[in-house]
């Protein structure tokens, strides 16, 4: 009897070889036409945490192609500054466009790309800027991903002011978050 039954399980493990051969590992990331939502965060402080900073960025895109999305990005960003002679609060936010060009097909999938928007509140000058990103997206499930992005964004007034704000006037901007397809 008990060569019966192993006969048995043996012959059903075999069976299901084919089926497991055939199985398909999951294929992580969008396909074209998907969006894409993400959260992002920033933050400083200096040592005894009488000054920071903190920042929220949300993005909401839409996959041109498997590797190409374009989208647009809110950010909101507050600082408490104190100091000897001054204690104040700031709020600015800034609204732009992006389009970005994701490389690999894997799950850790890096990228390039631009964005052209304004910057608006306290403590900053209301103007238009374009930037420049990279980054790097990493699928932790087969729609879900961990996000890592450095932007340079180079500040102007109008249109005369472009050529010398790339090298005279920028800031780095950096973000951690999730993200997901959708």
């Amino acid at each position: 009897m008990i060569r019966v039954n192993t006969a048995i399980f043996t012959l059903c493990l075999i069976g299901t070889l084919p089926m497991a051969a055939s199985a398909q590992s999951p294929t992580f990331g969008p396909e074209e036409g998907d969006r894409e939502f993400s959260i992002s965060g920033t933050g400083a402080s200096d040592r005894k945490f009488d000054s920071g900073s903190f920042g929220v960025t949300g993005d909401l895109g839409w996959y041109l192609r498997r590797d190409v999305v374009g989208g647009i990005r809110q950010s909101v960003n507050y600082a408490s500054i104190e100091g000897e002679d001054i204690t104040d609060d700031f709020w600015n936010g800034s609204t732009r466009g992006y389009l970005n060009y994701q490389f690999l097909d894997d799950r850790a999938r890096p990228f390039v790309g631009g964005s052209v928007g304004g910057i608006y509140g306290d403590g900053v000058k209301d103007s238009a800027f374009a930037g420049l990103e990279t980054g790097l997206k990493y699928y932790v499930l087969t729609k879900t991903y961990f996000l890592g992005r450095v932007e340079y964004q180079f500040f102007f007034s109008d249109s005369d002011d472009v050529d010398d704000a790339f090298k005279d006037d920028g800031a780095w901007a950096y973000t951690v978050g999730l993200g997901y397809n959708f």
